[in-house]
């Protein structure tokens, strides 16, 4: 499948109750540092800066995309599951940390992971008094992150996911664990959503954002589901925020994100700067947004590491071709990260009352 171009990101103007219009808008909002805390009180914000909303994913492409993702995952996620657990996540780590950490020091980093964004985006620890009581967990994967949520504040959790091997293992792990009463999982589009407008006091989306082919309506919909004052946590793979004279990535940053897009299913990349805009175009309050990168930087050598023993390597020759393919393109994530490029964003904010 031909990558997007990620130059011109797949933002799209739209809303709950109107057809998504195409809007040209140019794609550079700089982020004066690595935490961006912007709002209503703003002042350096004198209006909505224009983003480029060029959509060059043609219907035919979207229906690809997606049959891709979810034959990747269906692929993918036994093996990872078996190797790694629950979590289809990235782990939290000291940046001084030693990488060659055991597998189980890994996994406790992805539930760090899951409480350090909780922490960040200021839900309390109180469970299950103050916590949240109905939660969204779009991009669901096997469903960890719903499970360890209902686990923790005693939440209503359903979960979305393109796979339909996830979906259904995501049920089979609740029903083992206990918590088929509290975490549901079907198979559903994220810019679809099959729930009502204001159903979640979460919405939650754990690395999932970059698979989707229209930012916009990807966003949109996250606020749709949001009840009134619902908390909303984006953490997503971005590509770093272009400079005051920049149009556009470097040929060889385009060239790297190229090979990445399509050994991944990934479509447009954007910056955080791009849904940091986003958010404020819709009114979004208390929006912060944090680049995690150096918090991560062990996981994608440990993935490696584990992809290079018997198992993973027995493991990956039966899993198919698409996780052949995204294996061999894991050391271009290191190398992204290494040169800048890639950025592992965390955002957060809440819907007004």
């Amino acid at each position: 499948m031909a990558c997007l171009s990620y130059q011109t990101c797949a933002l799209m103007s739209s809303s709950s109750s109107s057809t998504p219009k195409t809007q040209s808008r140019t794609c550079h909002l700089r982020v004066r540092a690595n935490t961006v805390v912007a709002g209503a009180s703003t002042k350096k914000t004198s209006g909505l800066r224009r983003l480029n909303a060029v959509a060059e994913t043609g219907a035919m492409e979207v229906v690809e995309l997606k049959k891709g993702i979810a034959e990747l995952y269906d692929e993918s996620s036994g093996l990872w599951e078996d190797i790694w657990g629950d979590h289809m996540h990235h782990g939290f780590y000291d940046p001084n940390a030693d990488v060659s950490v055991s597998a189980p020091d890994h996994r406790a980093a992805q539930i760090r992971m899951i409480d350090e964004v909780l922490r960040f985006a200021g839900i309390s620890e109180q469970a299950p008094i103050r916590g949240p009581k109905n939660v969204v967990d779009v991009g669901c994967g096997i469903g960890g992150s719903s499970r360890y949520l209902a686990g923790k504040y005693g939440a209503n959790c359903k979960g979305i996911t393109l796979s339909p091997v996830q979906a259904q293992r995501a049920n089979a792990l609740a029903d083992a664990q206990g918590l088929a009463s509290k975490a549901s999982f079907q198979v559903a589009d994220a810019l679809d959503q099959p729930f009502p407008d204001g159903q979640f006091d979460l919405v939650w989306s754990m690395e999932s954002g970059e698979h989707m082919p229209d930012k916009a309506k990807f966003v949109n919909e996250l606020v749709r589901v949001a009840a009134p004052g619902a908390t909303i946590i984006l953490v997503t793979w971005c590509h770093r925020d272009l400079g005051a004279s920049e149009k556009a990535l470097k040929p060889e940053e385009e060239k790297l994100l190229d090979k990445i897009c399509n050994a991944f299913y990934l479509p447009a990349w954007c910056s955080t700067a791009d849904y940091v805009q986003l958010l404020q175009s819709l009114s979004l309050q208390d929006i912060k947004a944090e680049d995690w990168s150096p918090y991560v930087a062990p996981f994608w050598p440990a993935v490696i590491r584990s992809a290079l023993t018997w198992k993973g390597f027995t493991s990956l020759l039966r899993s198919g071709t698409k996780t052949i393919k995204g294996a061999l393109a894991m050391p271009l994530m290191i190398q992204g990260f290494k040169k800048d490029l890639i950025k592992y964003s965390v955002i957060t904010c809440r819907k007004p009352e």
